[in-house]
């Protein structure tokens, strides 16, 4: 499926203001398609949250939206990202996302590596000075490294552009929403990309990514 795309927000299912039918309503009214709603989980957390989303899909059906149910595994310790993307799959997650190794958070050292491995990761969010071998595996992976809006965490997206570029790796641009003004036209989710130091054409490429036929690559 095409249109506009958002694989990672936050809903008050952890530290997002909006509840999730909100947030679908706020982003059907921009003009999203797809919207994956990926609270922050760890392992107390993953199965509750991913049964929450679930319930919420066909209110997101009414508004025209295709909702996503997906978690972001958040601060968990490298040697458990596996277990627990592979917990959230069998739980009904259509989408993993991992908090990578942003430049303004103490993400423990290996997490990008073992999200990169990781064959039930989608999407590694914000991943910072991820190196050219963490960015291969993910490509390896079909794993999507992400282009983000967020403060702070946009740094590393030139970085994160130009390692992405020599690894043949899939990008995303996110909007990591957790509150209304976060939300992102289809302008600004541009911007991003071409801040990132992308071409027109590389923009156009990642803005309009079927996402159905990325989730199964």
């Amino acid at each position: 499926m095409s249109g506009m795309y958002d694989l990672h927000t936050h809903s008050i299912l952890s530290d997002g203001e909006m509840l999730p039918t909100e947030l679908v309503r706020r982003m059907a009214v921009i003009g999203y398609s797809t919207v994956a709603i990926t609270d922050h989980v760890d392992v107390s957390n993953t199965t509750s949250v991913v049964a929450t989303l679930l319930e919420v899909k066909e209110s997101a059906h009414l508004f025209g939206v295709r909702l996503l149910a997906g978690v972001e595994i958040t601060h968990v310790p490298p040697a458990q990202i596996a277990d627990l993307a592979q917990r959230a799959k069998v739980a009904g997650a259509d989408i993993v996302v991992v908090h990578g190794e942003t430049p303004v958070e103490p993400v423990a050292a290996g997490t990008n590596h073992a999200a990169c491995s990781c064959r039930d990761v989608d999407v590694l969010a914000h991943p910072g000075l991820i190196t050219i071998a963490d960015a291969r595996l993910a490509a390896q992976n079909g794993i999507a490294l992400e282009l983000t809006s967020r403060c702070g965490h946009n740094r590393t997206n030139g970085h994160v552009a130009h390692i992405a570029r020599e690894s043949s790796c899939q990008l995303v641009v996110d909007s990591d929403a957790h509150a209304p003004n976060d939300l992102l036209d289809e302008r600004a989710k541009y911007i991003v990309a071409k801040g990132a130091g992308l071409t027109d054409a590389e923009c156009q490429n990642i803005i309009s990514l079927n996402i159905d036929q990325f989730l199964r690559s």
